[in-house]
């Protein structure tokens, strides 16, 4: 088996029971009629509902492997572990909502062939999501950019194109909380976007709630910057100087106008002591997040554990 020319599709999964049927429908003729030899990977990310179920019978059918983790580790957690055993040369990921539509695959592995590409990303033409969902996408695409210094311009959409020696670099960081897309193109020389098509979900609503996002978009930070410690640590020197030269105005005002100004003071009080309290808290939180993060990375706990892998040729339990 070439495994240089051999694609690796990678696809998370979580409570997809409605879609995964209809993914596997289209993905089968796209995969067989691209030519090369190639392998389907699911990875179910602790399912609540029949998608296990379904995506062991899709085991039975050649190409296909099915990983089942022990829970839910989340999205990116479970591309990794679908990273750690792909086989091919060209590994692409994608969501199974079917909102990537299987059909543009061949487009991306024809475009890193052809351009010798290490990464090709995705652009989303027509999006077909809420406002909701596009506004936190614009502020994560502005803020990768300019953490990443690469100028991508959809850094959310999943379906994407990787080397495999940009996956291997991946895996071995061993980061616990990363942004997949943004750590990529860390390792990788040349990156490229391509247009794709978008459709509406399927069934059912994103699993990616309003704290989800947050939480991203803090991975995203903390894992390539340290820019948030310096806002605090700049904020707190432009706070004492403010503090200072408010003392100072209110010295004089004081001097001027009497003590009856501003209520003898009391109110200018509060609100000072009430702005300090605030960005402690502030400060006290970004820090905190900084923090809790070094504390997953020394303990060294793995990002994922696989139960079992099915296939058609076998069904094991690895755990």
């Amino acid at each position: 088996m070439d495994k240089e020319n051999m694609i690796s599709l990678v696809i998370p999964v979580y409570n997809e029971e409605a879609s995964l049927p209809h993914l596997m429908e289209r993905l089968r003729p796209v995969m067989k009629d691209m030519g090369k030899e190639y392998e389907i990977i699911f990875i179910d990310d602790g399912s609540s509902d029949k998608s296990l179920s379904i995506l062991k019978g899709f085991a039975a059918h050649p190409h296909v492997k099915v990983l089942e983790l022990t829970k839910n580790y989340g999205q990116h957690a479970a591309i990794f572990s679908g990273f750690s055993v792909a086989k091919g040369g060209i590994i692409v990921t994608m969501d199974a909502d079917l909102q990537n539509p299987p059909e543009e695959i061949p487009k991306l592995v024809k475009v890193m062939e052809e351009g010798n590409y290490d990464v090709v990303g995705t652009i989303r033409k027509e999006r077909k999501d809420s406002v909701f969902r596009t506004f936190p996408s614009r502020i994560v695409n502005a803020i990768a950019r300019r953490i990443t210094g690469v100028r991508m311009t959809d850094w959310g959409c999943m379906l994407r194109a990787y080397r495999r020696s940009i996956v291997q670099h991946m895996i071995k960081s061993h980061e616990q909380s990363t942004f997949i897309p943004a750590l990529a193109t860390y390792f990788a020389k040349h990156v490229t976007e391509v247009e794709v098509s978008h459709e509406e979900r399927y069934a059912g609503s994103s699993h990616y709630s309003m704290r989800k996002l947050i939480n991203l978009q803090f991975d995203l930070v903390s894992s390539f910057s340290d820019f948030p410690l310096k806002l605090i640590m700049y904020a707190g020197i432009g706070m004492a100087f403010l503090g200072i030269s408010l003392g100072f105005v209110l010295g004089i005002a004081r001097l001027v106008y009497g003590a009856a100004w501003a209520a003898e003071g009391v109110f200018t009080l509060f609100a000072i002591l009430f702005a300090f309290i605030g960005f402690q808290f502030f400060a006290l939180g970004v820090t905190g997040e900084y923090i809790g993060r070094i504390y997953k990375e020394v303990r060294r706990r793995p990002e994922y554990v696989i139960d079992r892998i099915y296939s058609s040729d076998v069904e094991e339990n690895i755990r």
